[in-house]
């Protein structure tokens, strides 16, 4: 069964996706590495920053890893790239 969820994109990540948000359909059971593949096949441009990327779903990181995320119709999903301070 699938859903669709929106995908919001931070700072960087959003500049190599050329895009800040957008509607994504994706299994409602996928592992965090699963969807982060999508979503990077989806903008090859984020490979440049896929070693520092942090995913957070309905607001609560999650690791990229094999563990199962169970989504839901409209969920979010934040691609956060790495943030600088000063």
């Amino acid at each position: 069964m699938t859903c669709e969820v929106v995908i919001l994109y931070f700072a960087k990540s959003s500049e190599l996706a050329g895009v800040r948000s957008e509607y994504f359909t994706v299994p409602q059971e996928i592992t965090s590495k699963e969807l982060w593949e999508k979503i990077a096949a989806l903008h090859p441009g984020l490979s440049a920053i896929k070693d520092h990327i942090v995913l957070a779903v309905r607001q609560e990181y999650v690791t990229i890893g094999d563990e199962v995320i169970t989504l839901r119709p409209g969920d979010e999903i934040a691609v956060i790239p790495p943030i600088s301070g000063g």
